[in-house]
């Protein structure tokens, strides 16, 4: 029986809706302590805040006990770098896992990921919370930097792998692990079990565009997009339906400014470019809403309007 290397010490890059969810059940639920990184010093300590906040939360809630909670704030720490690639030594030789949740554009997981294969020592696993973009592209990556001999970056690249989380992270009970085409058996096997040590239900999808969940649910979000566009309902209607009609806990247009629009609009680019299939060209009103600033539920105004808190308006 092959005995896994342990999580003993955890990374989270990108401190944004995701970055923090992820670096809560990390805290809570593995217990591993970990450091969050983010380029920009007033999103880390919003994060920092919102944190502290959901610990309150759940103190609150009897969900957690003060001493729970005081153990768990104790095992995080904020740390400003480039979440964009060049993080330099804001990363320690001593992380076993890193996750990576920073925007859904290519060029910039690309980037990070060539980094990240250069500095950090081949027991590291390089996880990507992507939703859409090729994990077999990111490991190539990884294994490609200069400083890199041919062995090196075969191990590199072996260490790379999906770790796909979905929003909010501390209720959503499921993480999709998505191996690339050089991702090593050990690799899978130690991702699969931090996602169940995180609490998670854990699926495994092959690298396929939009793996399980997206490939199936951006279509159908895009698809109640062009529903409202062409006028055949309105928004609460769509949403309406969804709910009451086929139990979804809320409607899809809901769910996109809830994930963000900018989000779903670059998840949509990603499948229709690497599929070429017109079935995941992004609705003309998506693209328009993105243009406009109505990002949804983090910028106040997407299908719905949002209070300062983050509650939908009537």
């Amino acid at each position: 029986m092959t005995i896994l290397q342990p999580i003993r010490k955890a990374a989270v890059i990108g401190a944004g809706q995701m970055g923090l969810g992820i670096a809560y059940v990390t805290a809570v639920h593995a217990k591993v302590p970990l450091t969050i990184h983010d380029p920009s010093s007033s999103v880390l300590s919003s994060a920092m805040e919102k944190y502290k906040s959901l610990l309150s939360r759940d103190v609150s809630k009897s969900r957690l006990s003060q001493n729970e909670a005081d153990e768990a704030l104790s095992r995080v720490r904020g740390v400003q770098g480039d979440g964009g690639g060049d993080i330099g030594d804001s990363i320690k030789d001593d992380v076993d896992i890193i996750i990576e949740a920073i925007p859904e554009i290519p060029e910039l997981k690309l980037r990070l990921f060539k980094r990240l294969g250069n500095i950090l020592p081949e027991s590291t696993i390089l996880g990507s919370n992507t939703s859409s973009i090729s994990i077999t592209k990111l490991a190539a990556s990884a294994g490609s930097g200069s400083g890199l001999g041919k062995e090196q970056g075969r191990k590199s690249s072996e260490r790379v792998i999906g770790i796909h989380y979905f929003n909010p992270v501390p209720q959503m009970k499921l993480v999709e692990i998505i191996p690339a085409l050089q991702t090593s058996q050990s690799t899978i096997e130690r991702a699969r079990a931090f996602g169940k040590a995180c609490k998670k239900e854990v699926t495994t999808s092959s690298d396929s565009p939009g793996f399980i969940a997206n490939a199936i649910l951006m279509p159908m979000i895009n698809e109640a997009i062009m529903v409202l566009e062409r006028g055949i309902a309105t928004a609460e209607d769509i949403d309406l339906t969804f709910k009451l009609g086929m139990a979804h806990p809320m409607g899809p247009l809901t769910l996109a400014d809830l994930i963000g629009l900018d989000t779903c609009l670059n998840i949509q680019r990603v499948l229709h470019s690497e599929t070429g299939d017109s079935k995941y060209r992004p609705a003309g009103l998506l693209v328009k809403m993105v243009d406009a600033g109505w990002v949804g539920k983090k910028g106040g105004k997407g299908f719905y309007e949002y209070d300062g808190k983050g509650n939908k308006m009537n």
